[in-house]
């Protein structure tokens, strides 16, 4: 604040006036600073909350796929467990093949050989 006292002089007065720009452009350039710090910390208090929001939904996205990966195990066991059952029949179905085969060879086999007997006698 000027001071009310009469200054008596110019140069006195200049300098006066000097000191108070001096100080203005201090203070302005505190005020500056001040508002930039303040915007900064906006800034970063929207940059937190964006921060917690995506962790927020990457818990989300991270629990989807471990539901989605435990059903998919479910039925991978699910599948596994189809396919030893279809083995187990296809090798059933085999083993009896392989028995009616070897019936009917046999079978042929007594054929062949009363025929061949009857040729003989």
């Amino acid at each position: 604040m000027p001071e009310t006292s009469d200054t008596g002089s110019v140069p006195k007065a200049l300098e006066k006036w000097r000191d108070a720009e001096r100080v203005a452009a201090v203070a302005r350039r505190g005020r500056l600073a001040a508002e930039a710090a303040a915007a900064a910390a906006g800034d970063a208090a929207a940059a937190a909350i964006a921060t917690s929001e995506a962790a927020r939904s990457s818990l989300s996205a991270a629990s989807a796929a471990e539901a989605s990966a435990a059903k998919t195990a479910e039925s991978a066991r699910y599948a596994a467990k189809v396919a030893l059952v279809d083995l187990s029949d296809a090798s059933a179905d085999s083993d009896l093949a392989e028995a009616d085969e070897a019936a009917n060879k046999a079978m042929y086999q007594q054929a062949l050989d009363r025929a061949e007997k009857r040729q003989r006698d």
